[in-house]
């Protein structure tokens, strides 16, 4: 028993050294040499090729080259306006007046020149009484207003400093893609240079509805705050001004809005050397195509701008554009949307020349057109928008003479009368008004005040009823 025992004992000791020395040398040896042949994965594009053996590089992004020529030409702008408090009926009991407060709004602004031009959003300064400055090194300035857009929501402001400031370089917005990565750098909820990075989501995006805008989409984080500062490339050249964001909530959620820094760099322009934006018009009126657009027009194509109207006088009846053309680039630009028309030609001044690519009878044609000026088919009057008629209402109703209402931003007019946008005016003080021409002589007779002039209206409803109304 003794001996069974003792066998039992040697066996079982020596197997616990053979599993310590197995463990301790053996084993150890084994994985140092497998990690060291062991081959490091690679990475494929998804449409995998047996024959292809690139590798997807995997390096990250680096934006600090580009936040570094943003930050310091990124500022914070503060708006200080005076607003009236409700009268209460103490006040109108004790005979006291409305008292006033001081309201400050926030955003940002961009330093377009090192002798302190900058550009910001209009609705960042609109109803200022002073704008302030700060820049990133926290240096204070008074700013002047020189002027504004409302349309693009752009404006310009000066600030006087002793030394150059560190003006920011424009890039070329009509060459950005989607997919391209940019940074929004701004002051969002007073949180001073602020980057935040994503991509290009989609261009020439109106959120308007009325073909009006011409946004860079991005979903960049954007917030109160961050209006009127850079969008910039990966070079740290300035391609947009954010402006607004799409929420539910006020805040950041997803997508944010930029005005092309081709645009806002053109009306910039135009307010240091006219005082105002310069519209260069093509005279044309029609709509996107698609494929329920293209069966209403009777064509086959599903992408371009279909001409439905080309305007009298104006630079595409002159060289030639039809109704029924299909405008397909401008330029270099394509044309899938309105808003890529409407938007390249922003950029442009009356008298510029645009190459205008159609599609007509089935073959392309490049026609270069002189762009109009914009008064010759429209023009604003007592806060309403006029134009002349369209040629396809002319035919349709057989009625020649009159100026549309295209918009209306008269409340009393709009209220009380009721004259709202597709109405006609036919007279004015028994002024028969046949074109926009003669709304433009008014307004040259009478001063751009014409309204204490007034006092007698003639239009056309949307039932082509002629009615008068008297006002002052």
């Amino acid at each position: 028993m003794k001996k069974i025992l003792t066998l039992v004992f040697v066996s079982m000791l020596g197997g616990i050294i053979a599993l310590s020395t197995y463990t301790l040398f053996l084993e150890k040896e084994q994985i140092v040499k497998f990690e060291d042949e062991q081959e490091q994965p690679q990475f494929l594009n998804a449409n995998y090729n047996a024959k292809t053996t690139n590798v997807l590089n995997t390096t990250a992004s680096d934006f600090t080259v580009a936040a570094e020529n943003t930050i310091n030409s990124v500022v914070h702008v503060k708006n200080t306006t005076l607003v009236s408090r409700a009268t209460s009926f103490e006040d109108l009991f004790y005979g006291r007046q409305s008292q006033q407060r001081t309201q400050v709004g926030t955003g940002s602004g961009v330093i377009i020149s090192p002798d302190g031009y900058i550009i910001t959003n209009n609705h960042v300064i609109a109803g200022s009484n002073t704008i302030s400055i700060t820049l990133n090194d926290n240096r204070v300035f008074d700013a002047l207003l020189i002027g504004t857009d409302e349309k693009t929501d752009i404006a310009l402001l000066k600030i006087e400093s002793e030394d150059d400031l560190p003006a920011i370089e424009f890039g070329d917005s009509d060459t950005a893609k989607v997919g391209e990565w940019v940074l929004a750098v701004g002051n969002p909820f007073n949180l001073t240079s602020t980057v935040t990075a994503g991509i290009i989501s989609a261009k020439a995006r109106d959120l308007s509805g009325k073909n009006s805008q011409s946004f860079i989409q991005t979903d960049a984080a954007v917030n109160p705050g961050n209006s009127g500062g850079a969008l910039v490339n990966s070079t740290g050249q300035l391609i947009g001004i954010n402006t607004a964001i799409s929420s539910q909530t006020g805040s950041y959620i997803g997508y944010s809005f930029a005005v092309p820094s081709n645009i806002a760099k053109k009306v910039i322009q135009d307010i240091i050397e006219y005082g105002d934006v310069q519209e260069g018009i093509l005279g044309v009126s029609g709509g996107a195509l698609s494929s329920k657009a293209a069966q209403e027009f009777g064509v086959n194509a599903t992408q371009g701008f279909f001409v439905k109207d080309v305007e009298d006088n104006t630079g595409a009846k002159k060289a030639g554009i039809k109704s029924g053309d299909i405008i397909t680039k401008l330029d270099n630009i394509e044309i899938s949307k309105f808003s890529d028309l409407s938007g390249y030609l922003k950029t442009k001044r009356p008298n510029d020349v645009v190459n205008v690519e159609i599609l007509r009878d089935s073959e392309i044609k490049s026609i270069p057109v002189t762009l109009s000026k914009s008064d010759i088919v429209s023009v604003d009057f007592i806060d309403m928008e006029l134009r002349n008629l369209p040629q396809r209402f002319k035919k349709k109703t057989d009625i020649t003479e009159g100026v549309l209402v295209q918009s209306n931003r008269n409340k009393f007019l709009y209220t009380k009368l009721g004259i709202r946008p597709g109405y006609i005016i036919t007279g004015i003080n028994d002024i028969p008004i046949k074109t926009v021409e003669d709304i433009q002589d008014f307004i040259a007779k009478y001063g751009s005040d014409a309204q204490n002039t007034i006092f007698k209206l003639e239009y056309m409803n949307t039932n082509l009823e002629r009615k008068e109304v008297l006002f002052r």
